[in-house]
């Protein structure tokens, strides 16, 4: 995970999504499980806001999902707020579910808390994390499974094959997979 910085809100969010989902809301007040759906004609501001990097495993994602960092069935008040959302994979969408403050959020992270090892691709904490964050960094690691789960451990290997075949650049790779990219450097730096 890197830290991200909250994005601006569209001018236009407040009329098409807060408003309306706040009626919404009011009309549907019994309603326990689930929103409408007002937010998502805003995805592609969001990823585009995100660079296309999914906000939790950091690689470029082409398709993505609106993600609540508190979820709408915990904090139903937050599911029409910009500042709640995130951009992610589906499936680590998914995975995180209701964890809500179980982990940690991409807009409240320090530099350089995590890393990438070569060769395993293994996403690790760093000394970096604050000590009273690392409980919480490490259950977002393994909650999330970003450390080492086969879906993003072969996410990473493309991403890092296509640049070890010589078919994407450093810089390309950094915008596309940076985390890997930054542990490429590291390794050039001690082998120099």
């Amino acid at each position: 995970m890197i830290p991200f910085k909250p994005l601006p809100e569209p001018s236009d969010f407040d009329d098409k999504v807060r408003l309306l989902g706040k009626a919404w809301l009011l009309k549907n007040p019994e309603q326990k499980k689930g929103t409408r759906d007002y937010w998502s004609p805003f995805k592609s501001i969001l990823a585009d806001g995100f660079d296309h990097l999914c906000a939790y495993s950091v690689m470029y994602e082409p398709v993505g999902t609106v993600d609540h960092f508190l979820s709408r069935e915990n904090y139903r008040n937050l599911a029409y707020e910009w500042s709640n959302l995130r951009f992610a994979s589906a499936w680590i969408n998914s995975t995180k579910g209701t964890l809500d403050n179980q982990v940690l959020d991409p807009f409240d992270l320090g530099e350089d808390w995590f890393e990438i090892l070569l060769p395993s691709l293994q996403l690790v904490l760093t000394d970096k994390v604050p000590l009273q964050q690392r409980q919480k960094a490490q259950f977002t690691l393994e909650r999330l499974r970003l450390r080492d789960d086969e879906r993003v451990l072969r996410q990473r290997q493309s991403w890092y094959q296509l640049y070890l075949d010589g078919n994407l650049t450093l810089q390309g790779l950094e915008k596309k997979a940076p985390l890997i990219a930054r542990a490429i450097r590291k390794q050039q730096q001690s082998q120099t």
